[in-house]
């Protein structure tokens, strides 16, 4: 009777997490539409408003309007994941460098600076150590937890297309 219960445990156990683990893995789906972009920096610079580089990194091709990075139930900072990476929210891609003004300084400025002051203002112009696209994100239900499972699991340059 006592090995049958044992038997019977761990039956349930492994079952729970087979089902546990089919529940936060996934397979991204290359679509159009929004993709969900995971990368890591050598520092902190998620309170930091990104801009886009041009390829030789000499100019500023990209930048968010003040209005872009305060709207009402928009979350312009990155999503914080396990182990030091992020989720993108504002659409970056590897040419980005961080300015050093945070998110909430930059929405109330009454205007955009010029462009040779917003490239004065760069903290760091090579500012990641990987990226990655994850697929469409509008595709990945519970996003946070999958990509976090993906993360502890070593599966994220498996799973995701590595851009950097």
């Amino acid at each position: 009777m006592r090995i049958f219960s044992i038997v019977l445990i761990s039956v349930i156990f492994w079952a729970c997490q087979s089902k546990k683990n089919k529940t936060l893995s996934f397979e991204p789906q290359f679509i159009p539409g929004p993709s969900a972009i995971v990368y890591k920096t050598k520092n902190n610079y998620n309170d930091l408003v990104a801009v886009i580089l041009s390829d030789d990194k000499s100019e500023i091709i990209s930048y968010p309007a003040p209005s872009d990075v305060k709207k009402e139930g928009y979350n312009s900072n990155p999503t914080i994941l396990k182990n030091g990476y992020l989720l993108d929210n504002r659409g970056i891609n590897p040419n980005v460098a961080f300015i050093s003004l945070t998110y909430q300084q930059y929405s109330e400025l009454k205007e955009v600076p010029s462009l040779k002051k917003l490239f004065e203002m760069i903290v760091d112009k090579d500012p990641l150590l990987e990226m990655c696209n994850c697929g469409n994100r509008d595709s990945i239900q519970n996003t946070e937890a999958k990509l976090n499972y993906l993360i502890t699991k070593n599966l994220l340059n498996d799973k995701c297309k590595k851009i950097r």
